[in-house]
């Protein structure tokens, strides 16, 4: 955990077990049947079609094992426990490994609508039915690879092109509604609410170079997000030239941010 955070991540036992407190099942089912209101009509099929296939339980927080069976047998993918926060390069070390980050925390109740660490419930429930897709499953893996060997400066551009994708993307099929794909709206009531009924948010079609060239902020709702057509965009989006197009951005520089400067503690 980064120091000052309140949260603790649970430890495995020698058996892989993670024990957690009925509290904090009670937590995960609370958000899990709200999150089963919510979604329906504003997930994207292929979030639900994974969702069915990882059939993971409503009542309590499930153990990796149970998850790590299902993404093995889809895509290659399993998750590695970690805690919380981690650095750039040890996310996309396990990126590149095909092993996807999971923080053994769940937040508290007071938490419900939006979280800045990243807790069980947004990485298990919010993306890892998506790991169970092809395309998205090959984004994040060769994300990971790119992260890898980009240098600091560089990484913090790409870390733009994964928030608005993997974590805040939107889909706007042809003939079809917008529905969501980021895991970051997905386990969020509050942000899954406010990205498709709300007209605060811009919603703008998906340019990479403006993708990279946008500021963003980690503990508020999202003043804008990116629209792909469909999920195989990712697909493309993993065939163009990422790096070439990072150069790009550090020289053009950022867009004016679309938010206020976050307040200084007192």
């Amino acid at each position: 955990m980064t120091k000052g955070t309140e949260y603790i991540a649970h430890r495995a036992d020698d058996t892989g077990f993670i024990h957690y407190p009925q509290e904090e099942h009670d937590i995960w089912r609370q958000l899990y049947a709200r999150q089963a209101v919510n979604l329906p009509g504003r997930a994207c099929k292929e979030y639900l079609q994974g969702l069915d296939a990882l059939g993971m339980p409503k009542d309590r927080i499930p153990q990796l094992a149970e998850i790590d069976a299902v993404l093995q047998a889809t895509t290659g993918w399993k998750t590695a426990a970690v805690p919380a926060l981690i650095s750039f390069g040890r996310f996309f070390e396990l990126l590149a490994n095909k092993e996807f980050p999971v923080a053994t925390f769940i937040r508290r109740k007071e938490e419900f609508d939006y979280l800045q660490e990243p807790d069980i419930f947004h990485e298990i429930f919010g993306h890892c039915p998506l790991l169970t897709n092809p395309s998205f499953a090959n984004f994040s893996h060769m994300y990971g690879q790119l992260g890898l060997h980009a240098s600091k400066e560089e990484r913090v551009f790409l870390a733009r092109l994964y928030w608005f994708t993997v974590e805040f993307g939107i889909l706007q099929p042809k003939n079809g509604p917008l529905c969501i794909y980021g895991g970051g709206i997905l386990s969020s009531p509050g942000e899954t609410l406010y990205a498709m009924e709300s007209d605060v948010p811009e919603r703008q079609p998906f340019d990479l170079l403006d993708v990279l060239r946008t500021p963003y902020r980690i503990d508020i709702m999202q003043p804008i997000y990116y629209v792909i057509e469909h999920i195989d965009m990712l697909d493309e989006i993993a065939k163009m030239d990422i790096m070439g197009y990072v150069t790009k951005a550090r020289q053009l520089g950022l867009f004016a941010p679309k938010f206020p400067p976050k307040a200084k503690a007192s």
